[in-house]
Formats: structure tokens, C-alpha cells, sequence
């Protein structure tokens, strides 16, 4: 008999992999696929590339898709070894979990040191960052065998030129090599290895994936789940470095330092804000707990300190310990696991450990109580609620009020590439408060930037300011604890995503109904672009007006409210932005 090709594929391979929709049948039994693994599966078959970019939202199945590439590949005799190149410790783990479920043994425990792996292996799983210590060891085992190579989340391969640099050398000789990525774009300008740009119109070179399958499809398809967006506001309160005492709204002050310490001061666990959050977290999680008996709640925070304090309030308010998950906690991937398999815990805080790639299926519900703002790490910490598991499962995830978060939510389903720039590109005004966390496994930048003494958080307060699902607002504002939130807060876990917009959409005309002057301040706005464009406006005649007088814009805003009345600027309605723009513009010529 003749050697298999790849195209002599049995109709068995695969048979462990998870079903192609819950409805079709019991987890772990279907032989079929996703439509979207098939499409890209029947695309490698057909162009038998050495090199294959998948781009697939987080929680779409990209593992499936990769390890069934990889059973195939090994079957028709085309490789020999597998090497799977992960972010992450935990990450080596999961995916030697799931390699063993279809078959492939490979060994996750491989150390640098150890040279060679065991013979009852067929590969290896290892960091970036072990890659790069020692690319010539890889490389050698990459040339001693045919060798499938797959990049797990392949844009970290471009996060530092020594981890480029070693996975070029290590893995040029490479047989074939499988690139994944659930958002295909970084914060910089740095190249991606073994990924194809393409220059586009504008003379930008771009990414170019060979399959791509969007959040927006994936969401259509019902292969994830719906994310409901909760944004709070609040006044906060802080000395700045030159001992003045400053106060601002929560996403309504204008320039990006105004902006950065209001955030901060709202994430400080001795403030009002976070444990306000904190506690309508958890009565959201609590009834979608009534629907989905096992839901959890994931908390990211900035630092390990932080992490500790709001585990510390969780505890209390729960009545049960936290999961603490720290990048420096070597039993961090034991406690994930733990967690992920204990149906009955409630709550589990982590600084990054979690923010990408890791399976956690059943949280539902997450606070995004750090400052990192950058699209990447938004989008993966949002990828870590839409894993579906059963049919007309909802997440939701509670953020800080802020304009770039509020931004990147509304853009969730927005299809991007990795850009090229000719020069280096830093981040749009607003688009980034802090550095983003170190991507080298037990470092935290962002922890030093908060402990710089730059400014001392004073005090803060939390209040309700609206909902955000598909690209819509929906909500008037409240007080926390009001029947304005908990309407929200109260809607089933178990909705169809056109269910939860027409749930939204009742609860906002209940609310307008309970408050006949709140439905006239609505029927005036004419849409969200247009407030957001009289938002700006104001802002920036602030600006201007604190650069003439020296005042700081924050005691602006709180002098516009004081003579015109309303409530703060992310709470204010075209009448009240329009009452002030016009005042603050009479103040500036008389100054």
C-alpha cells in the first residue's frame, strides 16, 4: 500500500474534538467541525502551504483547528515532530491537554537544559521566551525532524527583537508552520516572523491572514457569546505632585492627565469606586447564576497589590476565599485549573496571568479594574467571557467609564490588521494611560508606574452611567443600588443576542417612563455621535479657557456644573453640554 497523502484523510481523524454547535451534539462526541474550522481546514488542504496564518476570535476554537491540521499532517506522513510555541507556562499545558485528547503526546515540561525530549513524545510545547533563550537548541530539533511548527497567539513573536529574532533562527527549517492569533495587531510597528504584509492603498504594510474569522461573524454564528458592557462613572478626588487637590468625573475630563489620574484614583481599593463596582459585579453574577449554575467572574486588575486588595474585598463580600492568580506564583497555572474545574467558587483576581489564551469556559462575568488600555489587551481580556459552551449564553463585563474603553467596546467586531508604519507609530491621544504590562513572564511595569508618588488618590465615588451592547447605549445614568442599575443589572443570563438588545431596549423605556424629564432629555439627543461630538466641543473650550486663566480643567467642569446645573459631562444631555459650551465660551472673553 502506498504512503497516505495528506488528502487520504479518514473520517475518524479528530473524533475527540469538540462539537461543531452545542445542539448538535454531547461535548467531546461530534467527529465534525465548525464551519469556520472546516472552511480554513479545506483551505490548507487545497494550498498545502509551508506557512498558514488563522486568525479567529478568541473563543471561536482555534486549537481545534490547529490540532486538526496537525493529526492530519502527521497521518499522511508529512511531519514527524510537533512543536507548539505558547505565551505562557499555563498555556504549554493546556495545549499538551488538548493535544493528548486527539492522540498527540507532547510534552509541556520540556526544559532548555534537558536538550532532548522523552521518546514517548512526538513534540514539545514551550514559551516564547524559552524560545529565544536558546533558538540554536530549537533549531537544531527543528532540522532533526519534519517538524509542524504552531505559533500560539503569533503577535507575541514581535513583542521584543530577541523573541524575533530566536523564533526566525529556531524555526526557519521548520517543515511547515501554523501562525494563530486572535487579534492580529500590536500596539507598535514591530514585524510579526513568518507572517506576510501586504502594502495596502495608503501605503501601509499590512498583515495578510490566509483564513480570517471575525468576532463579529463568530457572534452570527452563535460560536460565541454576546457581551453586555456595564461602564460606571463617579467623582474622584486626588493631590496631584504640586500638592493642589484636584476633582474630576470619571471619563468626562478632557486631556489625557486629567483622565489618567481620575482612572487611577477610581481603581485605588481604599476609594468608594472599586468596592461599588465590586459588589454589582457580584449581584450580576449571582443571577446569571440563577441560568448557568457554574457561571464565575474573572477580576483583571493592575498590580499584584491591587489584586490582593480587591480578593480581599471580594472575600468579604462573598464569603468565600478568592482565586488570586499572580504572574510570580508558580502554583499560578494549578490554581486556574482549579478553578476552572470548581463550579462552586465564585470569584478569581488576576494581574495577566489570564488575560489571554487561557480557557476558563465558564466565566461569564469580568471587572476590567486595570489601566492598560491598548486595543490588544482589551480585546484579549474580553476574550476571556465569550468562550460559548451551551446555547444563549451571555457575558458581561463591568468597565470604568473612560472614553478609550468606551471606544474600544463599541468597536469589539471591528476587523484589524497588523500595520507596518515607515517610522514608529506611538499610541493615538488617550489610547494608552500606562505602559502596557510587560509581556516577559513575571514582570509588571504597570505595577511601577502607579508607585511613582506622581499623585495620591483621596477618595472616590461610583455611580451607574449606562449599558453598551452591538455598537448601542442604552440607560440614563443612576446611583448605585437604583433601580436605574439593577434593571440592568437583573437581566437574564440566558438571551439570545437579539433578546438582549430587546430587553435593553425595554428596561431604558422603563427607566425613561419612572422619569418623564430624563425621556425629554433623551428625545432631544439626536444620536450618541452627536453628544460625543458636543462632549468634545466642550472639552476643548475648557482646555483652552485653563491655558488662558491657569485653572485646572477639572475645577472648570465642577464651576460649569455649579452655574448650570446637570449632571456630570458622561451624564449630561445636548441641552445641558450646549447651556455650558455656550458659558464657558462667554467666560473666556471676558477673561
Amino acid at each position: 500500500m502506498s504512503e497516505p497523502s495528506l488528502f487520504d484523510v479518514g473520517t475518524d481523524v479528530g473524533s475527540e474534538l469538540p462539537p461543531a454547535l452545542p445542539h448538535r451534539a454531547a461535548h467531546g462526541t461530534a467527529p465534525t467541525l465548525r464551519q469556520w474550522q472546516q472552511e480554513a481546514l479545506d483551505l490548507y488542504v487545497r494550498r498545502r502551504p509551508k506557512d498558514f496564518l488563522a486568525v479567529a476570535t478568541p473563543g471561536a476554537g482555534k486549537t481545534t483547528f490547529a490540532l486538526r491540521v496537525a493529526k492530519l499532517l502527521f497521518e499522511s506522513g508529512e511531519v514527524s515532530r510537533l512543536y507548539v510555541v505558547a505565551p505562557t507556562e499555563h498555556l504549554k499545558r493546556q495545549w499538551a491537554d488538548a493535544a493528548a485528547r486527539v492522540g498527540l503526546a507532547i510534552d509541556p515540561n520540556f526544559k532548555n537544559s534537558d536538550g532532548r525530549h522523552g521518546a514517548q513524545f512526538v513534540g514539545v510545547a514551550v514559551t516564547y521566551a524559552q524560545v529565544a533563550n536558546k533558538p540554536a537548541l530549537h533549531r537544531n530539533k527543528t532540522e532533526a525532524a519534519r517538524t509542524l511548527v504552531v505559533f500560539d497567539e503569533i503577535h507575541h513573536a514581535g513583542d521584543a527583537l530577541s523573541w524575533g529574532d530566536g523564533v526566525r533562527e529556531a524555526f526557519d527549517p521548520a517543515a511547515r508552520r501554523l501562525a494563530l492569533t486572535g487579534t492580529p495587531f500590536r500596539s507598535d510597528t514591530s514585524p510579526i516572523p513568518f507572517v506576510d504584509y501586504v502594502e495596502d492603498n495608503d501605503g501601509v504594510r499590512r498583515s495578510k491572514a490566509d483564513y480570517s474569522y471575525g468576532y463579529g461573524p463568530a457572534l452570527h454564528d452563535h460560536v460565541v457569546r454576546p457581551v453586555v458592557f456595564m461602564t460606571y462613572s463617579g467623582t474622584m478626588r486626588w493631590r496631584n505632585s504640586s500638592g493642589e487637590e484636584m476633582e474630576a468625573t470619571l471619563g468626562g475630563a478632557a486631556t489625557k492627565d486629567i483622565t489618567q489620574h481620575a482612572w487611577r484614583t477610581a481603581l485605588n481599593p481604599e476609594g468608594d469606586w472599586i468596592p461599588a463596582v465590586l459588589r454589582a459585579a457580584h449581584q450580576r453574577l449571582l443571577k446569571v447564576r440563577d441560568r448557568i449554575q457554574d457561571a464565575g467572574g474573572l477580576v483583571i486588575a493592575t498590580d499584584h497589590e491591587d489584586a490582593r486588595a480587591y480578593a480581599a474585598q471580594l472575600d468579604a463580600l462573598t464569603g468565600q476565599r478568592t482565586t488570586v492568580v499572580l504572574s510570580d506564583d508558580k502554583e499560578a497555572s494549578n490554581k486556574i485549573e482549579e478553578f476552572g474545574a470548581d463550579g462552586s467558587r465564585y470569584w478569581m483576581v488576576a494581574v495577566r496571568m489570564v488575560s489571554e489564551g487561557v480557557d476558563v469556559p465558564r466565566l461569564c462575568v469580568g471587572v476590567y479594574a486595570t489601566s492598560t488600555s491598548t486595543p490588544l489587551f482589551f480585546a484579549q481580556a474580553v476574550g476571556r467571557f465569550v468562550r460559548l459552551r451551551k446555547k444563549a449564553e451571555v457575558a458581561s463585563v463591568f468597565l470604568p467609564s473612560v472614553p478609550v474603553l468606551t471606544d474600544l467596546a463599541n468597536e469589539l467586531e471591528a476587523e484589524r490588521d497588523h500595520a507596518l508604519g515607515t517610522e514608529h507609530e506611538g499610541p493615538a491621544e488617550g489610547d494608552e494611560l500606562i505602559d502596557p504590562l510587560d509581556e516577559q513572564e513575571g514582570e509588571d511595569k504597570a505595577s511601577d508606574q502607579l508607585t511613582r508618588g506622581e499623585f495620591a488618590a483621596l477618595g472616590s465615588s461610583a455611580s451607574f452611567d449606562r449599558v453598551m451592547f452591538d455598537g448601542e447605549e442604552f440607560g440614563l445614568g443612576g446611583d448605585v443600588g437604583s433601580d436605574e442599575e439593577l434593571g440592568f443589572l437583573g437581566i437574564p443570563g440566558l438571551l439570545e443576542p437579539e433578546q438582549v438588545s430587546e430587553l435593553l431596549r425595554q428596561q431604558q423605556a422603563e427607566q425613561m417612563r419612572r422619569s418623564p424629564s430624563a425621556a425629554q432629555r433623551q428625545r432631544d439627543v439626536v444620536d450618541h455621535r452627536q453628544l460625543k461630538d458636543l462632549r468634545a466641543k466642550l472639552n476643548k473650550s475648557v482646555s483652552a479657557y485653563a491655558a488662558k486663566t491657569g485653572m485646572h480643567q477639572g475645577s472648570i467642569h465642577t464651576k460649569l456644573r455649579e452655574k448650570c446645573g446637570g449632571p456630570a459631562v458622561p451624564q449630561a444631555d445636548q441641552s445641558q453640554l450646549q447651556e455650558r459650551l455656550r458659558t464657558v465660551q462667554l467666560w473666556f472673553t471676558r477673561a
